[in-house]
């Protein structure tokens, strides 16, 4: 089930169309109120949420959604206006999954889903983590492309490793900085760029496939 939280009609029974056509059971809602009554019926698998909603707008929802320990780990993707950078920063801070600009084609808008959907769903925890010709082997703490060694620093592999156990998920600098350095680390999310910058140098062919959000921060696609 995915809960669509639109306010307008027409881009709501769109959402709806394209999602019951991919093989979806989905149900829509214009406003907060009535999404929350909606949860009081059933659990969604995730919930498509607009940011810009009549009474309460979909950050302050989602801040309710990841302070209740009934729905905290229900996947959201956000959907703010085109150029709205600040929006995606603080919707991705507060532990939304993934966010579309609007406008958005309905194609997109269910291969997100789908993407998104496959990262949340409970899977095994293997020692080694692969993305193409690059290989992490969470046990030996190693890395290799193309079966070469790749030696990294601690906080280069620990940047990688996020990513390759999120694939094609976006993280803030601000995100990084805390999973990596800690909450109390006091530098600047220059660091992470840093970081990521000699990540990139020396994963060599792979190295592009960690992707620049402009205005957002990074994500790992994939590589060969």
């Amino acid at each position: 089930m995915i809960f669509c939280v639109e306010d307008d009609r027409e881009i709501r029974d769109l959402m709806l169309y394209a999602l019951g056509s991919a093989g979806f059971e989905a149900r829509g809602f214009a406003d907060g109120e009535a999404f929350f009554r909606g949860l009081e019926e059933a659990r969604p698998e995730l919930v498509m949420l607009d940011i810009m909603l009549p009474g309460e707008d979909g950050i302050e929802i989602l801040k309710r959604l990841r302070g209740n320990g009934v729905t905290e780990d229900i996947p959201v993707i956000m959907a703010t206006a085109k150029g709205t950078e600040y929006d995606k920063v603080i919707g991705l801070d507060l532990g939304a999954d993934d966010y579309l600009a609007k406008p958005f084609g309905m194609l997109e808008m269910v291969s997100r889903v789908k993407a998104v959907l496959r990262r949340s769903r409970p899977r095994e925890k293997s020692e080694i983590l692969r993305a193409g010709a690059l290989e992490l082997n969470q046990r030996e703490h190693t890395v290799t492309v193309n079966g070469e060694r790749i030696m990294l620093t601690l906080k280069e592999y620990q940047l990688l490793q996020i990513f390759l156990d999120n694939p094609g998920r976006v993280f803030t600098r601000d995100q990084l900085l805390e999973q990596v350095w800690g909450a109390s680390y006091a530098g600047e999310t220059r660091t992470v760029d840093v970081h990521i910058g000699t990540l990139r140098s020396k994963l060599g062919v792979c190295g592009n496939a960690i992707e620049t959000i402009r205005g957002v921060g990074y994500r790992y696609s994939s590589c060969g």
